[in-house]
């Protein structure tokens, strides 16, 4: 079974930046493709970014969010990360680190086979 563990949320001023890291645990890090996704109060999760296997580092992301948050990993540490900068009231949310081992869209939520217990992230303007 495959844990994951986020950290990293807090309270920041807009413009602000922020790294949120992903620590994970059992399997073979290496072969499953990193997801975050994010949720905000009373509306649904969304798709913010992604990072195929550690052979091509194919990164994904959220039209909001590009060019502003960038998704890395680091696998001899069994983590991935989310850098945020310039950071904005709409970015507050519940983040969530997930882990897929499917050949399937990474935006799906459905197509995740782990999931974080989430980091608050609040940017206050």
């Amino acid at each position: 079974q495959v844990q994951l563990v986020e950290s990293g949320g807090g309270l920041v001023q807009a413009g602000d930046s922020l790294r949120l890291s992903c620590a994970a645990s059992g399997g073979i890090f290496s072969m499953y493709k990193m997801v975050w996704f994010r949720q905000a109060p009373g509306k649904e999760r969304e798709f913010v970014a992604a990072i195929s296997y550690s052979s091509s580092s194919i990164t994904y992301y959220v039209e909001s969010v590009k060019g502003r948050f960038t998704i890395s990993r680091d696998n001899a540490k069994n983590t991935v990360y989310l850098q945020m900068n310039s950071l904005k009231p709409d970015d507050t949310a519940v983040y969530y680190c997930a882990a897929s081992t499917a050949f399937a869209p990474l935006r799906v939520e459905a197509n995740m086979n782990y999931w974080g217990k989430g980091t608050l992230v609040t940017v206050a303007s």
